[in-house]
């Protein structure tokens, strides 16, 4: 089936990739047990739609067999094993990377062999073999380094031979695999870092690997940093109970990373066979690559690895069907999720900012800060931030000057939540009443407001939201002091800020690299980390239960304030569009697959820790589609002019920023035609 017929819930039409750390019991030298648990694992693998079992180290043979792997018959029935594991394979849908001793020119080498669909695709040989403390490798093998452009005969197969081996799918794009052995990921330079550079996305690792006290912990961070390193997926598969413990111990730890993050890790210490399965995302991973320079110029200066390894190709056969979807997606990507680090991430964003504001404002030797604040989310944060800024720089919180300025639809809540929130901080506040300047203005202008008439145009709103920033720019010119932005990085990406005036102008913006799912919950944070004292957590609390509305239009009939939401979108989803369109730059049908993967349910779990039962909900797929086309035109056509002249602002996340001086750099007048047609002829549900 092409490609281009796949269903739309299919993981191999996204650029995913299904792979699985196999965990079998071991055994003490019984290769035919041996056999079997790697058969049995390879049909669970095929039932479960993986594309790549990734097996122990001399799995096959088993590896604390000591000197046995010195014996003929021994190394026959190994052989013997390997043919059968081939004859397996040939109805089953994974490739399998396996381990075994291997016999080659006199030599004896402790290999994994790629097999897929009855073919022993190549054998690549442990490059590094441990010979101190408890290991005795070289006792038994030989090493692999520098054995490239090799063959060998193996289980009546003619096959690659060597360290020099990728191996690439010829028909799902972006498969591409590297296999190292155990020790060789703890040299100093790993295999899989060339193989990485030559191209493989993929990394695996066939390791056996006894358990000492704190092991588990080192390995877990040897994958994490050469799959970030590399801009991979690492596959790890340690062998697990069942080896001889004549003198040592296994815990059979698996682990998928991906970035340094981890998808998906087997149970340690269990007596049955298990798979880790985790789908790889291997065209972002490619992406990714692609904005690196840092990768590429490694590639040069290790002399284009590429033109040493040896691409084999294989017909993989995807089925293209929806077989589900095994990674767990973070409905807010720019929210920490890491519960063991919860408070340090928080910690870090929010100190980023009040880093930036206070360095920005030792710089314009001023004597105020100055800020609007409305009594909504994007004003408090900054207020909140500004209040950390003069107690970390050892001013009175009365440097803060703050501005509720209410006009024509400011409601009496929001308008109280502001006096209240500046009382608890202890900032000098004060009151502009915009209402009798903004129907001058109106009526210099012939607006038809101002003859009575309930005209609440664009002209209407801008009219007050620009007269706020020339009041503040003003105050500051006459009370020695700089302006405060508080607009956040979602309305910079959906252009829902007043160009020049409004969310979008100031001296220096805090919030514009801080999503409006980050300030929600930044702000839920400081209330539950004691940041502030009651009173200022009572009155952060009611401003987060409010309804998120720029407060420029009257209220309706039924008393309904204007809602940004329901004009542009929820705010989650597109914090969840600019990050993966942002950060890794994915196609926009992908995009729409993975929120639908990650909203399609309000599912346990998947919720940063503390947050609302209230504000968790679903989307479905065509809810998806609409506000992800309102995302793509606004962010690549309408919006861009704004975000070219922003004011400086602190980056805070990780997953990027919008500032023209840093993640961001795009045409003001662009067109969004070619994500939009691409979700078009995308978007087969």
């Amino acid at each position: 089936m092409g490609r281009e017929k796949a269903p739309f819930a299919a993981i191999h039409r996204h650029g995913f990739v299904r792979v699985a750390a196999a965990t079998p019991i071991a055994s003490v030298g019984d290769v035919a047990f041996n056999v079997e648990q790697t058969i049995a694992l390879a049909r669970q693998g095929h039932e479960r739609g993986c594309d790549l079992l990734v097996f122990p180290e001399l799995n096959i043979s088993s590896y604390a067999v000591d000197d046995l792997h010195l014996q003929e018959a021994f190394l026959d029935r190994v052989e013997q094993g390997i043919a059968e594991v081939a004859a397996a394979s040939e109805g089953l849908s994974p490739v399998l990377l396996v381990g075994a001793p291997v016999r080659r020119n006199g030599r004896l080498y402790n290999c994994a062999l790629a097999i897929a669909r009855g073919r022993i695709l190549g054998v690549v040989p442990k490059s590094f073999l441990p010979n101190y403390r408890e290991y005795y490798e070289k006792r038994w093998f030989a090493p692999g380094v520098g054995l490239t452009g090799l063959e060998m005969g193996v289980a009546g197969q003619t096959v690659p031979f060597g360290t020099d081996l990728l191996f690439e799918a010829s028909d799902l794009p972006d498969f591409i695999f590297h296999a190292e052995i155990c020790e060789d990921y703890w040299a100093p330079q790993p295999p899989s870092t060339l193989g990485a550079l030559a191209g493989a996305l993929i990394l695996c690792n066939l390791s056996a690997s006894n358990i000492t006290i704190g092991k588990a912990a080192e390995r877990a961070l040897l994958c994490a940093s050469q799959s970030s390193r590399c801009c991979a997926a690492y596959v790890y598969s340690a062998t697990g109970p069942g080896e001889s413990t004549t003198d040592l111990a296994w815990d059979g730890q698996g682990g998928i990373y991906e970035t340094g993050e981890l998808l998906a890790e087997s149970s340690r210490f269990e007596l049955e066979p298990e798979l880790a399965i985790a789908d790889v995302d291997v065209q972002r991973l490619r992406l990714e690559r692609m904005r690196m320079p840092t990768f590429n110029d490694n590639a040069i200066a290790a002399g284009h690895p590429e033109f040493r390894f040896r691409r084999i190709l294989f017909e993989h056969k995807p089925s293209f069907a929806d077989i589900g979807f095994a990674r767990n997606l973070r409905r807010f990507p720019y929210v920490p999720n890491r519960p063991e680090q919860l408070d340090q991430d928080c910690y870090e964003a929010f100190n980023i900012q009040v880093q930036g504001l206070a360095k920005r404002f030792q710089a314009t030797r001023g004597k105020h800060l100055v800020i609007g604040v409305s009594g909504g989310l994007d004003s408090t944060h900054a207020l909140i931030v500004a209040a950390k800024t003069c107690d970390y720089l050892g001013l009175p919180r009365s440097t803060i000057l703050g501005f509720t300025m209410p006009g024509f639809a400011t409601g009496e809540a929001t308008k109280g939540n502001a006096w209240a929130l500046m009382k608890a901080l202890g900032i000098a506040g004060e009151e502009i009443d915009i209402r009798p300047a903004a129907t001058q203005m109106l009526k210099d202008m012939g607006h038809p407001f101002a003859s009575g008439a309930p005209a609440y145009d664009v002209t209407f709103e801008n009219v007050q939201a620009g007269l706020r920033t020339d009041y503040l720019f003003r105050l500051a010119n006459q009370r020695g002091g700089f302006v405060i932005g508080t607009g956040d990085m979602s309305e910079l990406a959906l252009g829902w800020c007043t160009y020049g005036v409004g969310d979008h102008m100031s001296h220096y913006g805090v919030n514009a690299g801080v999503p409006k799912t980050l300030i929600q919950y930044l702000i839920r944070w400081c209330v539950k980390s004691g940041q502030f004292d009651a009173d200022t957590n009572r009155v952060l609390e009611a401003i987060l239960a409010t309804k998120i509305s720029p407060e420029l239009v009257p209220a309706d009939e039924q008393g309904e304030m204007q809602s940004t939401e329901d004009r542009i979108g929820p705010y989650e989803l597109h914090d969840f569009f600019l990050f993966h369109i942002l950060r890794s730059g994915q196609p926009p049908s992908k995009v729409a697959f993975l929120a639908w993967q990650a909203w399609k349910d309000t599912g346990q779990g998947l919720w940063p820790a503390g947050f609302p039962e209230t504000l968790k909900r679903g989307y479905d797929l065509e809810t998806i589609r609409q506000w992800l086309e309102e995302f793509l035109t606004r962010f690549f056509q309408t919006s861009q002019f704004k975000r070219s002249a922003l004011p400086n602002s602190p980056k805070v996340s990780a997953g990027g920023s919008l500032s023209p001086r840093g993640d961001w750099r795009a045409p003001s007048d662009g067109v969004a035609a070619v994500w939009l047609d691409e979700i078009a002829t995308g978007f087969d549900t």
